[in-house]
């Protein structure tokens, strides 16, 4: 039976299905595979399963075969092209006078093609660029612009937690992320504090959300009515990660609550 595992070719970067084909293969497993832009060096992301459990609406590519450590010295060897590349590109980019942000340089396994990756605020006239790069390399050359969030990923770094950022260790895609979330997390709405290092609004709050929502369902809304062992108050506050919240007393001040110690006033009639 065939089976489908996840090849993936950068760390976080997106998990791809392929055709294991004959190979035993574990996590971890370094492997050439055949896909569009030719052969390429990938690490399987998830164990091997039978195909039927796999919804595919065209054949998979198949798993080429196992790398060598000669593939290993060749991806190295890659490496310092795009090194190369880069510093190349970003002394031609600064004599041009092009405004964009140059970041990351990819090359494919046969170091056939590079790939140049960049964010601007417009469109860049990157024509003159071009030929400048296929003189000096002798080798197909894209230019690729992304969204600064995409940046962020390729590049890593580390958020305010204290922690890798998590689009760069583990979010394979980028989801929607609103202000309403934030304001369902109780958090400020400074946008210095709830933006990353992309300058956009923080991954996490996407999917944190959902645990707000399910621990929220339990509380009394803001702006209802309720009793306390102090006495009647509204709703202002909710601190959802210390089961608590907080009440403007009928007879003035304000009292803090476990949840389970309050009880919502039922409306009349």
């Amino acid at each position: 039976m065939e089976k489908v595992v996840g090849i993936r070719f950068k760390p976080a970067g997106k998990i791809y299905d392929f055709n294991s084909g004959p190979y035993v293969l574990n996590v971890g497993d370094k492997v050439i595979v055949t896909t569009e832009q030719g052969l390429g060096f990938g690490v399987v992301a998830t164990p091997p399963e039978p195909l039927d459990k796999k919804e595919s609406s065209s054949p998979l590519k198949k798993v080429f075969r196992l790398a060598t450590d000669d593939d290993v010295v060749q991806r190295k060897k890659n490496i310092l092209l795009e090194t190369e590349a880069h510093d190349f590109c970003q002394v031609e980019v600064e004599k041009l006078k092009l405004e964009m942000n140059l970041f990351a340089v990819e090359s494919t396994f046969d170091a056939s093609k590079l790939t140049f990756f960049f964010t601007a605020d417009g469109r860049v006239d990157f024509r003159e660029l071009v030929k400048i790069l296929v003189r000096q390399f002798r080798l197909r050359i894209e230019m690729r612009q992304v969204g600064i969030r995409n940046q962020a990923k390729m590049c890593g770094g580390l958020g305010r937690c204290g922690r890798e950022i998590c689009c760069s260790s583990f979010i394979e895609k980028f989801e929607p992320v609103s202000i309403k979330m934030a304001k369902e997390q109780g958090l400020s709405l400074n946008p210095t504090k709830i933006s990353g290092l992309c300058g956009r609004l923080m991954c996490c709050l996407t999917f944190e959300d959902g645990t707000y929502k399910k621990l929220k369902e339990r509380y009394p809304k803001v702006g209802k009515f309720v009793m306390t062992e102090k006495g009647r108050g509204k709703v202002i506050r909710h601190n959802v990660i210390c089961s608590r919240l907080t009440v403007r007393l009928d007879e003035g001040g304000e009292h803090e609550a476990d949840v389970a110690d309050v009880q919502q006033e039922k409306p009349k009639g």
